[in-house]
């Protein structure tokens, strides 16, 4: 089940969504069952699905991604968003904070800009996104300007950087958050892809309904070496973050991940799982601050 505050655990609307973005209706068609869905192996249609789900929910204008970007699934990507405000609100007398002086650092943020569009809506929150890829910050900050949003954007010029350069002396986060490269190689990027297909029986179409780039899908080292980088680093920030997240695909990551954590001396260290269908992700958490030190 998705998070109880996430807009979209009751399913799609469509007859909404066409309102608020006529375009979809092309897409739509019947399940088997009779219901209106889409094709979810079509490309164009989970573009227009994410679309009509941003104006439709998010109060957008206007959202689009150079082709061939990463479309992320909404509802999944939101419910981190969701957990993170449960995360925070520990610290914030079990009240969920809203407002602009929560501040979120969007690592990766992307051509799409999910997690600042989102979690700007829902919380209000004031968010930096950052990104290595000079196309996804030209995108995000279309988006930005087409919608009048205030969201801060930074072009990380080092790809071995996830913090320096782009977070300043007095630079003070409440929390960050991260959608990781997943694979090591472009080839294990296909042979995902691939697995995934076969695992829903639809052969062996090698195409990305979701998209994605090749710095948005692998990185040496595949996730646990961009993560262990990322904790690496957080050491050098420890005291201008009171909580890092990621994201973390597999779950056999996690041993070795919290092997490193230890090794960085966190004052705390969570796991926290997320369930969306049959399909089951989680985020990884970890801060510097003992427990007596986090309240805002």
């Amino acid at each position: 089940m998705l998070h109880p505050r996430n807009q979209h655990r009751d399913g799609y609307d469509f007859d909404l969504l066409i309102v608020k973005s006529p375009d979809l209706a092309a897409f739509v068609i019947k399940s088997p069952r009779g219901q209106m869905t889409i094709d979810f192996q079509n490309v164009d249609a989970v573009r227009m699905l994410n679309r009509a789900l941003l104006m439709t929910h998010y109060n957008l204008d206007f959202w689009d991604i150079p082709a061939s970007y990463l479309c992320p699934p909404i509802p999944g990507r939101v419910d981190y968003v969701h957990y993170l405000a449960d995360l925070l609100a520990e610290g914030n007398g079990q009240e969920i904070p809203h407002g602009s002086e929560i501040k979120a650092l969007d690592i990766g943020t992307g051509a799409s800009l999910v997690y600042p569009l989102t979690g700007q809506h829902e919380y209000g929150w004031a968010f930096t996104g950052v990104d290595i890829d000079p196309v996804s910050i030209k995108s995000a900050r279309q988006i930005c300007d087409r919608n009048g949003l205030k969201i801060k954007l930074e072009r990380q010029t080092n790809a071995e950087d996830v913090f320096q350069g782009v977070v300043g002396p007095d630079d003070i986060f409440h929390v960050t958050l991260c959608n990781p490269p997943f694979h090591a190689s472009p080839a294990k990027a296909q042979e995902g892809t691939l697995r995934k297909w076969r695992n829903l029986g639809k052969g062996h179409s090698a195409e990305l309904n979701f998209g994605g780039q090749n710095a948005e899908l692998w990185c040496p080292g595949g996730e646990i070496g961009f993560i262990a980088r990322m904790i690496g680093q957080s050491m050098d920030f420890a005291g201008q973050c009171l909580w890092f997240t990621c994201l973390v695909s597999r779950k056999d990551s996690l041993v070795p991940l919290a092997r490193l954590l230890k090794k960085a001396k966190v004052a705390d260290f969570r796991v926290v799982e997320m369930a969306q269908g049959q399909k089951t992700s989680r985020f990884i958490a970890w801060t510097y601050y003992p427990e007596g030190e986090r309240s805002f």
